[in-house]
């Protein structure tokens, strides 16, 4: 039940990417950008080139705000990645041995968590 619970959520997370591929594309290409404009306006000494520099930023980031769907994408990129590392995890019981020592590194382990 598990698993199936897993590939559920896997495959609505996977449809949600491919829904927002498009945004995220976009999202990626106005950071780009807008880390290619700042550094021109580090460059420039000119105020009139940074006021330009700045007015272009500005509409970058109208661009990358109006593509906020791209987050669900992300969300759902997380989503996949915890559903892949987590299909394998299956709870791993205490072991009870008579070895004494494994006893020790056991009750060890136990007074050094307080």
């Amino acid at each position: 039940m598990k698993k199936f619970l897993l590939f559920l959520g896997g495959l609505i997370a996977a449809l949600l990417l491919l829904a927002n591929l498009g945004p995220l594309v976009l999202l990626g290409v106005s950071i780009w950008l807008l880390y290619l404009v700042f550094k021109q306006f580090m460059k420039t000494d000119s105020t009139m080139a940074k006021i330009a520099w700045v007015l272009i930023g500005l509409a970058i980031i109208s661009i990358g705000i109006s593509n906020m769907y791209a987050v669900i994408g992300i969300v759902a990129a997380y989503i996949l990645y915890v559903i892949y590392k987590n299909w394998n995890n299956e709870p791993k019981e205490p072991q009870t041995t008579d070895d004494p020592f494994v006893n020790f590194e056991q009750q060890w382990g136990e007074f050094n968590k307080y």
